[in-house]
């Protein structure tokens, strides 16, 4: 009876140690970054909102150049076309209303 050589073939994948290491790894990355990203998301919404607020204080100026009167809402703003509909409120969902010095306030404020 002739011998037979057993080959191993030389198989290019990962071993389940690998895996679990790489998923390991993964996890802890996650860990770290979603806490650190909810916790921005409050400090996004304020800047977004002081940002929105001085958009609408750059419209009341191009009203009174257009040479308008001071605006005594932000409807007034909507109603003559410098302002959409949607811009009422802030993008975290503060209203906004104009003060009776023209100044742009949020409800917070």
């Amino acid at each position: 009876m002739p011998r037979r050589k057993i080959m191993l073939k030389n198989e290019k994948g990962f071993t389940l140690i690998e895996m679990m290491i790489v998923l390991l790894v993964i996890s802890v990355l996650l860990f770290i970054t979603i806490p650190n990203v909810t916790n921005q998301s409050n400090s996004i919404n304020s800047k977004g909102c002081e940002a929105f607020v001085h958009m609408v204080e750059g419209q009341i100026e191009a009203y009174k150049m257009d040479g308008n009167t001071d605006p005594v809402t932000i409807d007034t703003l909507v109603t003559d076309g410098y302002l959409n509909d949607d811009y009422k409120a802030c993008p975290d969902g503060r209203a906004i209303s104009i003060d009776a010095e023209g100044k742009v306030v949020t409800a917070a404020d």
